[in-house]
């Protein structure tokens, strides 16, 4: 296969989603610790780094009411546990320095590991609790109320819906058209069992009649909430051979940033910093687009789908709406994406809910939603807001092969 010459794999995946586990982000990220480990078949005593990839809250030090690490509540005998983060790219950011902690021969085996205690810290026992964090709560969804207040012009989706508003302006993207992104996914997580709005679809007009939440987004727009975690086990190429899952190996990582550029320059407000992410990580994997058997993006708003799909290639920049509309993204269409419902209908983990679909798909263990003969896949990551109001600037993008 095309990334059978690659020197680094993931081996081992644990992941779970749901509301009101109760539980703390610590006690999370260390259950999916534990389940990666399991999964790959290996011995909490041969997991020597732990990195702790962070999104924007949930398992921040400190974050949580906890200090503490996840490889210490597993009593892992790791030589150096790391925290890395930017926003929503934390999963890739984690494998970078997993990869060059291997490459280093600083570690055998790394876990990377996130969790997010929303829902309950919303809603449940542990709003009232020290581990809570004192969120507002909002239903299913998440409308970013708890980063940068209450006003709506400084709510994620208020700072996200300016962007989905210029795009409608330049391009002539319609409602209708995130709409049809929000029911792509919808369509994937009804074929996915664990995802949190399985059995539940919507059409656009569901859509539309969905509660405004800040102009142009729709509740059926916003990204979900919940409590999940999410960690992998890395190792080298070499190791991997040698244990219980199929490797699915890390082809190609790169990075982009709309940080070296003016915010009131009119051109970041369409568009995500893909070009010199997709530049790196498709040259270091040898691939063309041509080559991806699905898509795995960062849905935290269903206008950053449009973006994605535009920025790639897949269609011509103001397209991705028309796109969308067709089915081109849903089950039977010509790209899939975000074939576990994404973080708009699976469950919300910042870009650990792409990348674990994609070692899902990529080992074949996706049953009904399962892609055919599925060997390359794409990840890609969204967030790190620097400068307010502005849009998240950073991307990241993985790709995975097996």
């Amino acid at each position: 296969m095309a990334a059978a010459n690659q020197k680094f794999a993931i081996v081992g995946l644990g992941q779970f989603n749901g509301r009101g586990l109760a539980k703390s982000a610590r006690t999370l990220q260390a259950e999916a610790a534990r389940l990666a480990i399991a999964d790959a078949g290996l011995d909490k005593k041969d997991i020597d780094g732990a990195i702790n990839g962070l999104g924007v809250g949930g398992s921040m030090p400190g974050g949580g009411g906890w200090v503490d690490s996840f490889s210490r509540v597993l009593g892992l005998p790791t030589k150096f546990y790391w925290t890395v983060a930017r926003g929503g790219t934390a999963s890739i950011i984690g494998i970078v320095a997993a990869t060059r902690a291997l490459e280093l021969g600083l570690a055998d085996y790394v876990v990377v590991a996130c969790a997010e205690a929303a829902w309950s810290n919303s809603h449940g026992k542990l709003a009232t609790s020290p581990l809570g964090r004192g969120r507002a709560g909002r239903g299913n969804y998440s409308l970013g109320t708890e980063m940068l207040g209450f006003s709506a012009a400084q709510t994620a989706a208020g700072l996200h819906g300016f962007f989905a508003t210029r795009h409608m302006h330049e391009y002539g993207t319609t409602s209708e058209h995130f709409g049809a992104v929000a029911v792509s996914c919808r369509e994937w997580a009804n074929l996915n069992p664990t995802a949190q709005m399985h059995g539940r679809p919507i059409t656009v007009e569901d859509h539309q009649n969905s509660p405004m939440i800040v102009e142009p987004y729709h509740l059926l727009d916003c990204c979900l909430e919940s409590d999940a975690g999410v960690a992998i086990v890395l190792t080298t190429a070499e190791r991997a051979k040698e244990l219980k899952k199929p490797p699915v190996y890390v082809m190609g990582l790169g990075f982009g940033d709309h940080a070296r550029q003016q915010w009131w320059d009119k051109t970041n407000y369409t568009q995500l910093d893909v070009a010199p992410a997709k530049e790196a990580a498709f040259k270091q994997a040898g691939i063309q687009l041509e080559d991806i058997d699905c898509a795995q993006f960062y849905d935290c708003f269903t206008a950053e789908v449009v973006f994605q799909i535009e920025d790639y290639g897949w269609c011509k920049k103001g397209q991705g709406g028309p796109f969308a509309a067709e089915g081109a993204m849903a089950p039977g269409g010509i790209i899939p994406v975000n074939t576990g419902g994404g973080m708009l209908s699976g469950y919300y983990l910042f870009d650990y809910t792409g990348l674990a679909e994609a070692v899902v798909q990529l080992r074949g263990e996706g049953g009904a939603r399962q892609v055919k003969d599925a060997e390359i896949a794409l990840v890609t990551g969204h967030g790190g807001e620097m400068v307010i109001p502005g849009m998240c600037s950073t991307h990241a993008c993985a790709i995975l092969g097996r």
